[in-house]
């Protein structure tokens, strides 16, 4: 089992309980049922089609056709098999157990921020407590408030990547001169050598080809691939802020933005935390290809529980302020000039989106033909 203990998570099985104070979890129960915590936190996967001697793993490329265990779930070898039928074996296999909590909203300004700040601090020390058992750690900082309140918890090196020219590498020098924290930081600029070799080499670790997986990913995948070329093992993100506390400018523009669904910015946050799953199973298995283990306190099971108690103008507020409880609580960790800074998402902030679009374009897929930079990317895990 992998971030808690099999017993503990047992016990959390049998109440239900989703958020009982872990980083999250997956791995084998007592009785020898695989789970995977409700967002996700830790992949699992198990050999697809098989059903006798159920493999499984944390790894996809340990097995030959690898298929995720949903987040929430717990799969019963013993149950496949028991079902006939195209889509019946995992379906006999599988069930829900946890589902997020979907407490009331908590009416009050300052108490909303004083419950965030406090699921922080307790999130950070959390890691802290455990660094010397768990090896060495970097952090990737890209100057934004979610990375800044991640790397105010350590004593730790602070890696960006981005091309010479990006918003992440300036960014980052900014904030990290703010915080006094410029002798920590550790650039990497980027060439077009670096994204080329790295683009095929994440999409095999993520199993994924879409453009966006690809180009998210990369950056991650770099900072960490520089950090264990370096001798850490550990690489502290800041994912996950932006899903729980309202990051999205279609959280803040509902419901007239027709990629959620949700009448109201507070359902329209939820809505969103329901993609971590996917998203995070992308980027573990990033990271772990890069050779660190990933380390994510603002995912951690307080911060989702504060998260979740906040109503939508502790989200967005009345002046279409993204995150305001996250930044108002970030004050206690970071200067201002960092806490209330707006943030471009890392595959446009560190150049590499673009460059990933040249580069596609430079072999042959012009943007004119139908998802150009996806039908790049598998052309060259194909060869």
């Amino acid at each position: 089992m992998r971030g808690a203990s099999a017993e503990r998570v047992a016990r959390a099985v049998a109440d239900g309980n989703a958020l009982f104070d872990s980083p999250g979890f997956a791995g084998r129960l007592p009785d020898g049922r695989l789970v995977r915590d409700v967002l996700g936190r830790q992949p699992i996967f198990v050999e697809s089609g098989s059903e006798e001697d159920v493999r499984w793993s944390f790894s996809p490329g340990d097995l030959a056709d690898p298929e995720p265990v949903p987040a929430g779930h717990v799969f019963d070898p013993e149950g496949v098999g028991t079902a006939a039928g195209e889509g019946g074996l995992r379906e006999a296999a599988l069930e829900r157990v946890f589902s997020l909590p979907d407490p009331e909203p908590i009416p009050d300004d300052r108490e909303t921020v004083r419950n965030v700040g406090g699921a922080l601090r307790e999130s950070l020390a959390s890691v802290e407590s455990g660094a010397a058992a768990s090896g060495d750690l970097a952090v990737a900082f890209s100057g934004g408030v979610d990375s800044a309140v991640v790397a105010s918890a350590f004593d730790a090196p602070l890696y960006v990547v981005g091309f010479p020219e990006s918003h992440d590498v300036a960014a980052a020098r900014r904030a990290a001169r703010l915080m006094g924290r410029e002798a920590d930081l550790r650039v990497f600029e980027l060439s077009p050598a670096d994204v080329e070799r790295a683009v095929p080499e994440v999409a095999r670790a993520t199993g994924r080809t879409n453009a966006m997986d690809v180009q998210i990913a990369l950056p991650l995948y770099l900072a960490a691939e520089r950090a264990s070329r370096d001798g850490f093992d550990r690489l502290a993100v800041g994912q996950g802020a932006d899903e729980l506390f309202g990051g999205y400018a279609k959280v803040a523009r509902a419901p007239e933005d027709p990629r959620v669904e949700a009448e109201t910015v507070r359902g329209a946050a939820r809505e969103v935390v329901g993609t971590l799953p996917d998203q995070l199973e992308r980027d573990v298995l990033a990271l772990r290809a890069a050779g660190v283990e990933p380390v994510a306190p603002l995912l951690d099971d307080r911060v989702v529980r504060a998260a979740l108690a906040l109503p939508g103008e502790s989200l967005v507020d009345s002046r279409g302020e993204r995150k305001k409880a996250f930044r108002l609580a970030a004050r206690e960790f970071v200067p201002d000039g960092v806490a209330f800074r707006e943030k471009k998402a890392v595959q446009y902030g560190s150049l590499v989106a673009r460059e990933v679009d040249r580069l596609a374009r430079q072999a042959g897929f012009k943007r004119r033909m139908d998802d150009h930079v996806s039908r790049y990317v598998a052309s060259l895990v194909e060869e």
